[in-house]
């Protein structure tokens, strides 16, 4: 079969590349219930274009997908999220977004390989989806911190009584955050890397 020069598979696109002065990689996740904004935290940050595996929502998902909060919502992450970005010149995260409805939770034991550490994104309307989310982080040992995304008619609470709500110690970081916005999307990560070295000069990270 002929193919045109058009057609011709090249490779990676030249500003998909890894930078030539990276030393060091590390796989981030991004993780939280159904709706909380884990595709769009990927996609505002990601220094390349974010690999998506969206699908229209069906309805498969009546009465099985909790979406509350997200009546909106059109499409729903079906296996994950991925992107890329340069922490300095010789570090990079590789963000891995998980998949929020339950159904598809059977994939994270896999995602949650090699991971060095997590940000939790919660939606204040909906913080009973959050434990099961820290509950699987805890039960695989992988260090996190939380970031409350900014939702427009999302109730504010102070720290302590987030702390206190969802049962973290006092070592954890909680941030606010706005996924959309990049800057506030890399302070996010900027906060779990400054949590991820606090730990391993403490001895505490495996």
């Amino acid at each position: 079969m002929d193919f045109k020069s058009s057609d011709t598979v090249t490779g990676p696109r030249k500003e998909d590349h890894l930078p030539h002065t990276a030393q060091a990689a590390v796989k981030i996740v991004i993780v939280g219930g159904f709706g909380v904004g884990k595709t769009t935290m990927v996609g505002s940050v990601s220094e390349i274009k974010p690999l998506t595996t969206e699908e229209t929502m069906t309805q498969a998902g009546v009465g099985v997908d909790d979406n509350y909060g997200s009546e909106s919502k059109t499409a729903t992450t079906v296996a994950m999220d991925f992107g890329r970005i340069s922490i300095t010149d010789q570090l990079v995260l590789y963000l891995f977004g998980t998949p929020g409805q339950e159904r598809f939770w059977f994939l994270w034991n896999g995602l949650f390989e090699g991971a060095l550490g997590a940000v939790v994104l919660i939606d204040t309307r909906r913080l009973e989806v959050s434990f099961d989310v820290m509950g699987r982080l805890e039960e695989r040992g992988v260090p996190f911190i939380v970031a409350v995304n900014s939702f427009p008619d999302a109730p504010r609470y102070p720290v302590e009584e987030l702390r206190t709500a969802l049962d973290l110690g006092e070592d954890i970081p909680i941030v606010d955050c706005d996924a959309r916005r990049r800057a506030s999307s890399r302070d996010t990560l900027m906060t779990l890397m400054r949590f991820l070295h606090s730990l391993a000069m403490s001895g505490a990270l495996r």
